[in-house]
């Protein structure tokens, strides 16, 4: 079994190589078939991570469970995901990126199908936590891919386009999962999702493919002639994998972006209960103020790797900096303006979807894949992504905690108080701007 589910999951060998005549035609066709399928794939497995965010309020409501209990459920898939992003990004460097994203696609999507049939708290936090395994199949790949058929010079637009992945797949779930559950019920978050996530499974599988090299063509870097400054070329994948983990440039990246997951997971994970409890909004209501995001996201993402790769000439420091510093004002005013004000919550949601979606480009993934060798892309968002989703895991249980345990009864009608929690959240993201400026002078590599 291990020698099939290791030969299953290889690397496609290279090819000889194809006709010189039509390798431009064919590596710009093969391109963008990846840039396409490894965007909209990734945006469904975003799909299939968020339905729980959507029918928190209502399986409270239902008396399904409490919310300890899903703060516990969300950080089952969060610490998992950590676990699975290291290990599965070093694996990804070595693997057929293809069969790797689809399958963890597939699987996420039955979870998400299984669940839709289940009250249960324990199999609630099995499945979920099982989720998070298969969630961490979709990223590295897609980095491993943009890796593979991109360029250093190019490798900030395409990649900062691609993130906005995250923001696609926010849509949407907070707009048409959101309806499918004020229409039919919390099980339809899962089952919408579920099927959502079978199409993107079979879109991945169709379009995306392994390597230039196994498709008979050079290299990206000899085919653009663009090799950084310390050649990794004769370097095997498991050496430049190790050089990753002594790099201290990259556990700095680590560390602000685990500060910044929690910012961001606070409010995608908790900003429509906390829209609904405080505030009084509908679930719908909410989830539309919450949804703004998820467009200037896409946006943030989007210009973030143009910006950065042509007026900075590649240099991602002062972008994420500035964005650092509009994510904090964004949370400021979205949990301390007074209440009562839908244009405020909704301007606090552009203004932190906007920043987000930079701060996902760059201290998210990045700025470690421009720091580390291409051999070992995939090891580098792994590093970045177990801290990250660390972060986010002990926000999950933090938060469900906090808030669980600041609420009391009067007449019947249940109070929150947020002061707590409001401060955990923001101080998270002003750490998150602290420690990113201290990786200023860090280096390219090949």
């Amino acid at each position: 079994m291990k020698k099939f589910i290791v030969g299953f999951f290889k690397a496609l060998p290279a090819r000889g190589m194809s006709n010189s005549e039509n390798t431009d035609s064919l590596y710009k066709r093969l391109r963008w078939s990846v840039f396409v399928s490894t965007t909209l794939g990734y945006s469904l497995f975003y799909v299939c991570r968020l339905s729980l965010n959507v029918i928190k309020k209502p399986i409270v409501d239902a008396g399904i469970m409490d919310e300890t209990q899903l703060g516990m459920v969300g950080s089952a898939l969060f610490f998992s995901y950590a676990i699975g992003k290291l290990t599965n990004g070093f694996l990804a460097d070595r693997s057929n990126i293809r069969r790797f994203m689809a399958i963890g696609l597939l699987l996420s999507a039955l979870v998400n199908l299984a669940l839709g049939f289940s009250v249960s708290f324990i199999a609630f936090t099995v499945l979920w936590g099982l989720n998070g395994w298969f969630q961490s199949m979709g990223a590295a790949p897609s980095v491993v891919a943009l890796s593979r058929w991109f360029s250093n010079r190019e490798r900030g637009t395409y990649y900062g386009i691609w993130s906005a992945s995250h923001s696609l797949g926010k849509a949407i779930t907070f707009v048409g999962v959101a309806f499918l559950v004020g229409l039919t019920g919390w099980q339809w978050g899962f089952w919408g999702a579920g099927i959502i996530g079978l199409v993107g499974a079979i879109l991945v599988s169709l379009f995306l493919h392994d390597s230039p090299e196994s498709k008979g063509l050079p290299s990206i870097a000899d085919f653009k002639d663009d090799h950084g400054e310390a050649s990794t070329k004769n370097k095997s994948v498991g050496d430049v994998q190790k050089e990753v983990l002594k790099n201290p440039f990259i556990w700095i990246l680590a560390i602000s972006s685990a500060m910044m997951y929690i910012s961001r997971y606070a409010i995608e994970s908790w900003g429509i209960y906390y829209l609904e409890a405080q505030k009084g909004y509908t679930t719908l209501e909410a989830s539309s103020i919450i949804s703004v995001s998820a467009v200037t996201g896409i946006i943030g993402t989007v210009v973030s790797g143009i910006i950065s790769d042509r007026l900075f000439k590649g240099s991602r420091n002062v972008p994420a900096l500035v964005a650092g510093v509009l994510n904090v004002i964004a949370i400021s005013l979205f949990l301390f303006y007074p209440d009562g004000h839908v244009w405020m919550d909704t301007f606090s949601m552009v203004l932190f979807g906007f920043a987000i979606g930079i701060l996902i480009t760059f201290l998210g993934g990045l700025m470690a894949v421009d720091i580390a060798s291409k051999k070992a892309s995939g090891a580098a968002l792994g590093l970045i992504g177990i801290a990250s989703y660390i972060g986010a895991g002990i926000q999950d249980a933090v938060s469900g905690y906090l808030i669980g345990n600041n609420q009391s009864v009067e007449n019947g009608v249940t109070l929150y108080d947020f002061s707590t929690v409001k401060m955990f959240w923001l101080g998270a993201a002003i750490l998150s701007v602290l420690l990113a400026l201290f990786v200023w002078k860090a280096k390219r590599e090949d």
